[in-house]
């Protein structure tokens, strides 16, 4: 194999790819980058057996191949080479070795066998459909924060993608929870995702498809079947196995009878709990809210190290409530939401809450309350 390419257009390509493989691998080919040559590209393949993207790059093929080569050193070379400068791949006639040059720099990468890396097999998929990336980003951004980081309830290591029906009309549905929050996005169901099982998508695949739809204006084709998914996007392919379980009914957790409205300025709401909680200790991080006619007070007591209030001006006339919430959770819903103003529709100390964002009908959170 030898290749002639831009460093751009190879750095770019490998900063989509090397991601997927962890920096510690038991079965070796897995650390390792599939280089593939042919007619005017190259295209790169990389894995960790749940997780498979794969993009192709314009290239000068003067003699096509293919080889495996470790991804993390190949995209640091690469990532440390000059702007501008053109990039030279070329295996050795016994495929063990392959030689990067740039310039006046060459280095020499250990090879494994093309033959021994792992495919990804597909399968058929029964749904297609396509979204603007921009409606996809949504979906996930808004709701990506509140995928459960604990193991042992696997079900909920993923935001689970479904449709449902609204007033008659299809959406297409998002939702992630971990049990103490529970985030909600929906955009209209786009032709083809009729009939779709619902699917949980594993949280690394997530992380890696918002890194991939940062470009607003192109199409994502979407490919999904009961236990795989796949995501083109441009000229990245991303494929990926589902997590194999069932998510619980997130319907019976958003409550229906909530009817103590809050409404309240996000942006000075947001700092005022990042101020309180300073001084909060890091395992409790509780903050107390006490509304009542106009008025929001955030309190935080901490035995070690002290206590904070601020009191703010809030849009609200229903009868006097206090309730604690985890800072943390209150900054994380306030950062995805776009409006000026956050409304909440809370029902008593013991209950969860409802957030809504005042800007965005679509999007709904919901939180459970600490006891303070």
């Amino acid at each position: 194999m030898r290749v002639i390419l831009e460093r751009s257009n190879l750095l770019k390509s490998l900063n989509h790819v090397h991601r997927v493989v962890e920096r510690r691998n038991t079965i070796p080919i897995l650390s390792n980058v599939l280089l593939s040559a042919e007619g005017a590209s190259l295209e790169m393949k990389a894995t960790d057996l749940d997780l498979e993207v794969t993009e192709a790059t314009p290239a000068k093929v003067e003699r096509g191949g293919a080889t495996t080569v470790p991804a993390h050193l190949l995209y640091d070379i690469v990532r440390k080479l000059s702007d501008g400068a053109e990039v030279m791949l070329k295996t050795d006639e016994d495929g063990n070795a392959m030689t990067v040059t740039s310039g006046r720099s060459s280095f020499r990468l250990q090879c494994l066998p093309q033959s021994d890396f792992p495919e990804l097999s597909a399968g058929s998929f029964s749904h297609i459909f396509r979204l603007e990336s921009a409606a996809l980003k949504g979906l996930i951004d808004k709701t990506q924060f509140a995928i459960s980081t604990e193991e042992t309830r696997y079900y909920l290591n993923g935001i689970f993608l479904h449709t449902h029906e609204v007033g008659g009309k299809l959406k297409l549905r998002s939702v992630a929870t971990d049990g103490h929050r529970l985030a909600r996005a929906e955009i209209d169901a786009p032709a083809g995702s009729e009939g779709m099982p619902g699917i949980i998508i594993p949280r690394k695949t997530v992380s890696e498809l918002q890194k991939l739809v940062d470009d607003p204006d192109v199409a994502v084709t979407t490919e999904l079947s009961d236990t795989k998914i796949r995501f083109t996007i441009g000229s990245v392919v991303l494929t990926s196995k589902l997590i194999d379980g069932t998510f619980p009914d997130y319907q019976r957790v958003i409550p229906t009878g909530n009817d103590k409205k809050l409404i309240i300025d996000r942006q000075s709401f947001a700092a005022a709990v990042d101020r309180v909680s300073t001084i909060s200790s890091e395992r409790g991080r509780a903050v107390k809210l006490s509304i009542n006619d106009g008025q929001l007070t955030l309190a935080v007591n901490n035995p070690d190290s002290g206590s904070a209030t601020e009191e703010l001006a809030a849009d609200y006339s229903s009868d006097p409530i206090e309730i604690g919430f985890n800072a943390k959770y209150l900054l994380d819903v306030a950062a995805q939401l776009t409006g000026s103003e956050a409304k909440f529709m809370l029902a008593d100390a013991g209950s969860p809450t409802l957030i809504h964002d005042m800007a965005d009908e679509t999007a709904l959170y919901v939180l459970m309350p600490m006891r303070v």
